[in-house]
Order: C-alpha cells, then structure tokens, then sequence
C-alpha cells in the first residue's frame, strides 16, 4: 500500500509549502540541519514574516487559499524556479493530499511526507475505517459509501442515529465538521460541512459517524521509515475544543494510564506497519469514560500541537521528518522513546470568544511574547491578519515536571502576552486553564459547552478595568491637564466619558482629588486609582491598597489594556455624535460581522424572514459563519452576491420590517 520503493535523491533546499508560524517552525530545523529554505506567499502575505525570513520566497497567487496555497501546479513551478530539491507542507492546505504528493514525485522532488498511495489510504477518512476495521481496531458506527446524493445521507443518519458527526473524509483542524441533533437540521449542515470542506480542502465528500457523548480526544504520535521501522512516541490529549477545533493540547493525558499508552500505542504502530507508512502521522482515537477507544481518523503530517510531544521527549520532530524523507532510518527504537514531565499548548487566536469565537482580521498595533517559554509565531508589530486563513495567529507552549507546574507556567506566560490591535482569546483560554474541571485533568470535548457561561462571565473586577481604562483615555489624552505625582492645587470637575467597548457603550465620570488621586464613577460605583508612574506604555498605579501595573497603547482615540491577563480595547466617543444605526441588524440591515466571503445567500428578494433566521453564510478564517434577520419583515435587497469577498460591516441584506 507504500506504493513502489522510490530513489531518494539527496535535497539541499527546501521549499516549505505553507505560511506562518509553522514555515518559520520548519525553517529553524532545516537551517539547524544545513538546508536552505524557500518560502511561497499570496498577495494577502507578501510580506509576512515568513517571506521575509526566508532565503528566497516566490509568489503562486492571491488571496484565497484556491488560488494559492492550494495550487499544486503553482507550487511546483516554485520549487522548480528556486532550485528547491524537497518540498514541505506543514499542516492544512496541500499536507493531506495524495495528488500534491504525487506531483511532487513526478517533478523529481521529494514530498517530506508519506507516500501519495498512504496519503490516500489513510488520509482518506472512509479508506482509514476500512483499514482499521480489517486490523480489529474498534472504530466508530458510521457511514463511509460512494453514494452522496442527499436522500441517501439522510436515510444513513437516521439508520445510524442521531446524533451523528458529519466529517469532511479529505479533512482536518474542524473544518467540514457538524455535529447534528436531529434529521430536521441535518440538510443544512450537510450542504454547510460539504462547502466548508470544498474550499479547505477542494473535496466536498464527506461521511458519517454516530456520536460519542463526551469522550475524551486522544491521538497517537507514530513515526514510520522506508526500513520497515516504526515507533510511537506517546499520546496527546486534544479535548478542549471549540466548533470541533482543538485550542489547548497537552501530553501525556490525564487519562490515560500507562497501561493503556502500550495498548493504544501498540495499536497505531501496528496500522503503520501495515501500510509501510513513511514520516509522521497521528492516529485519532475517542476514548470514552469506560476507557474504551475507537479510531477516527489519521492525519498524514505534522500536527499543530507537535511541540508538546517534543516537550517531554526532548525529540525535535520535525528534524526525524527530514531524516525519514532523505532515506535514512529513524536511528530510534521503542525502547528509546522515554517521556518526562508534562507539556501543555495553547492556541492563541484571533477571533472573539465572547461573541461565538467570531474571526477577526486586521492590523496587529503592539505584538509582545513573553519570555522565558516557547511561544510559535509569525507575527511582529504592526503584521496585518488577513481574513482568509485559519485564525490562529500563535502557540504558547509550558513544559513542567507535574502538570500542575506546567499549567501554571502557561498561566503566568499568557498574562503576559501583548496583543494590542486586533481581538484574540488570550482571556478565554487563561480562563480554561484556570477552571477547575480543566485544572483536575478532567475535561472531555464537553468541556468548553458544559462550562460556556462561567468561561465567558465577565470576571468580578471588570468594572475597575473599564474604570482603569477611561483613566487611561483621560491622563493619555493630548488636550487633558498633565499628570503628575503628588498633590493638585484644586480638584478638578467631573469629566463625562462615553466609551465604546466595541460592543456596547458605557459612561463613566472621571475627578482629580486634591490629594492627586482620580475618583473613576460608573453606574454608581466610585473606583479610586493614585497613579505611581506613568509612560508612554505604561502605568503603575494603587488601587483598592493594591500596588499594580499596567501596558497600555494609545492610538488616536482607541485605547488598547493589558491587566492581568485581559486585554481591553476601547474607543473614546466623548466627541463623537450619537450613532444612529443598529450594527445588529435592528434596523433591518444584516451587517457582515467580519471581513470574509459569501458562499451562501439563503433568501431572495420578496421572502419573509422571521427574527433570528437565517439570511447569509460568510466564510472567515477557513469557518463558515450564518448572518440571521434581526428583524422580522420582508427581504427587500440582497446587496451582494455569492464568492463576493466583503468587509465587516457591509450591508448584506437588506430588511422592510414588518408593521
């Protein structure tokens, strides 16, 4: 199933079929290792940091991924004009598609990946099942048949029973994923999961799979070389999620004992073998609370959350993928592999937990990493975040001797991450890693659901930080009196702020004392704040007997916070007039809420529409994300069309409410 043994010809070059942090990840080995790099880019990355890193980077398209990062014929022609021998595809895009291997072979360069014939085999989600089932690997009840027509799917959902997972067989990283409750939502999420998997993957098939109610996500590192060799190196547990996305990872699992690591490792060198699988891979597994496990899937590459398994095995994976690729054996046993202390990744994400994790572009004003922890990342101040990718912008990865040790190592570290300019879920994930079901190792895929509301409260104090906030509008202010330490000849008057917190409006009353300190009021509360020092980027201040400090960015008349972990971003419209409409949609028109692009238009002009219904699908960030009606009423205008790229807050649709 390996396919012909294929010559390897030793590479020099690199060319690295990807973008971002895992290019600039996959550069630092190949240098480590004497190879030269090549980068690709869009029009939307021209220049990355990625492209500038590199030693050459050749262009292959626009934006969008289809006419990009997803053309094998431009990519090959790169390699081909930058003298590249090898050719790399990290994760997502190209990095499970047989053909691109295939290419990459007919054009004399080598594919560090597995083989096209095993790309096919077990990348292939429906082909994977098979394999597994003729092997005795327990696997899931579901659908995997050539017959996609709709009825068909309808009618295999309901023999299976609902809930049932519909699942891009091409895919990963969530895309082309539905969990789906009952048969009447079922034809939506079809046609939703197959467009969502069409433009990630360019494959809108899909199958089916019966649901297992709060599992825990396991998967298997497994390496295989051309020499009939193959090791494991251990598990990770990838259960907090969110839209079937991972976004904290962490190795070993809490669940899983040491028994059971040899069973289920066992089981993942064995299906390698069977295939004579080259490269990296990962073996996907659910494991329910009776610590039973089936097999979902393999991914034929690298994995994003690769570096905690290299935390606690001190191996660096992806220099063993060179290695395998260029011919040589893996140069590891079994025996080899030992596992020390605990490692956890977190990814940071550009998008607004708050508000269903919706994606947000734009231009990263202030971008700081903490020291002293292992943090992957494409990004510097000032980088524009296109729209048209995945939304993670950053890892950060802990590694402890205990898990509790390496839990609170990531805690302090992303207290300390500055991302000022665009909205990321820095607060969100200090708030998983801090909530008690996570912090006793106990979280399944239910966890973000079953906790939503304590995850996404607004923390106690988040009146002294919008307090803190307006302060800081009013002491950075141009045209305000200049602070200074010490006492004031007069108290001044009350100063009224109107401040606009991206989602909502808030009025707080600002007051010098004449001892110096500020009286912030808001809806009756009076916060009291003595400022110690003030920069152009930070401050210390007492508040509530407390010595603290802040960084904050002033940038006309928006301010960007970072206390204690949250990051605040707010916009002084003292000044400005009163906005007249309704950015959701309670004056009739549907607002697109973030840059993207239309894949769907579910009304036409002259239908009626309920409140909350349905009206339009944009696709961000490799999601797709449903506009609904806010108000009832008749569809008068459809203001775009489908493959439109918009921005946010464009009118998509237009409403004549109802009398």
């Amino acid at each position: 199933m390996s396919g012909a043994i294929v010559k390897r010809t030793p590479f020099f070059k690199i060319l690295i079929a990807n973008r971002g942090e895992i290019a600039l990840r996959i550069m630092r080995s190949a240098r480590r290792l004497g190879h030269g790099v090549v980068a690709v880019y869009s029009d939307a990355d021209r220049d990355a940091l990625h492209v500038r890193e590199a030693d050459q980077a050749v262009r292959i398209g626009e934006a969008l991924p289809a006419q990009s990062y997803l053309k094998i014929d431009a990519i090959i022609a790169a390699a081909k004009a930058s003298g590249a021998g090898a050719v790399h595809p990290g994760y997502g895009f190209l990095a499970e598609n047989e053909d691109f291997a295939q290419a990459c072979r007919d054009a004399g360069l080598v594919f560090i990946g597995p083989s096209p014939e095993a790309i096919l085999a077990m990348g292939n989600k429906a082909g994977a099942k098979e394999i597994m089932r003729e092997a005795g690997v327990p696997c899931v009840p579901g659908y995997q048949g050539a017959d996609q027509s709709d009825a068909v799917m309808l009618a295999e959902a309901r023999a299976i029973g609902f809930p049932v997972m519909i699942k891009a067989v091409a895919g990963g990283g969530g895309r082309g994923m539905r969990l789906v409750e009952d048969a009447a939502a079922f034809p939506d999420a079809l046609r939703s999961a197959r467009s969502e998997a069409q433009g990630a993957f360019g494959d809108p098939t899909v199958i089916l799979e019966r649901a297992i109610v709060n599992p825990r996500h396991i998967e298997i590192q497994v390496f295989g070389d051309r020499h009939g060799n193959a090791i494991h190196l251990g598990e990770r547990d990838c259960s907090v999620q969110r839209r079937h996305q991972k976004l904290v990872e962490e190795a070993p699992s809490p669940a899983v004992t040491p028994e059971l690591r040899v069973r289920m490792g066992a089981v993942a060198v064995q299906a390698v073998k069977a295939i004579g699988y080259e490269g990296a891979g990962t073996l996907e597994f659910l494991l329910d609370r009776a610590g039973n496990f089936y097999f979902m899937e393999m991914n034929t590459r690298l994995q994003v959350e690769h570096p905690v398994t290299e935390a606690i095995t001190g191996l660096d994976l992806v220099e063993l993928q060179l290695r395998v690729a260029s011919g040589a054996p893996l140069g590891l046993t079994q025996e080899d592999v030992t596992l020390s202390g605990h490692a956890i990744e977190v990814r940071l994400c550009s998008e607004d937990a708050a508000h269903d994790f919706m994606p947000q572009s734009g231009r990263m004003a202030r971008w700081q990493m903490p020291d002293g922890i292992r943090v992957e990342h494409a990004l510097q101040s000032g980088s524009e975040i296109p729209p048209f990718y995945d939304s993670m912008i950053a890892k950060v990865i802990s590694h402890g001797t205990t898990r509790d040790e390496a839990r609170g190592k990531l805690i302090c570290a992303l207290e300390d991450v500055t991302a000022f300019g665009v909205t990321t879920n820095q607060g969100f994930l200090i708030d998983c890693l801090r909530h008690p079901v996570f912090a006793r190792g106990e979280a399944t895929t239910a966890f973000i659901g079953d906790n939503r509301d304590a995850l996404l409260a607004p923390r106690p104090d988040r009146g002294s930080d919008l307090a803190l906030a307006a302060l800081l509008l009013y002491v950075t202010n141009p045209h305000a009196p200049p602070w200074q330490r010490g006492r004031s000849l007069a108290a001044t008057f009350p100063l009224g702020l109107r401040i606009d917190l991206g989602h909502g409006v808030q009025e707080i009353e600002i007051v010098r004392e004449r001892d110096g300190s500020y009286i912030a009021a808001r809806n009756g509360d009076r916060f009291c704040f003595a400022i110690d020092e003030l920069s152009q980027d930070s401050i210390r201040f007492h508040h509530a007997g407390v010595m603290e400090h802040a960084q904050f960015l002033r940038d006309g008349d928006r301010l960007h916070i970072l206390h204690r972990g949250v990051t605040l971003s707010v916009r002084d419209l003292t000044l400005a007039p009163p906005e007249s409409a309704s950015a959701a949609g309670g004056d009739g028109k549907v607002r697109a809420a973030m840059n993207g692009r239309v894949v769907a238009v579910l009304v036409k002009p002259g239908d009626k529409v309920a409140a909350g219904q349905p009206v339009m699908t944009l696709e961000a960030m490799k999601m797709e994300h449903v506009h609904t009606a806010g108000v009832a009423g008749t569809v008068s205008s459809i203001d775009v069309a489908e493959g439109e790229q918009v921005i946010t807050g464009k009118i998509v649709v237009e409403i004549e409410a109802a009398a």
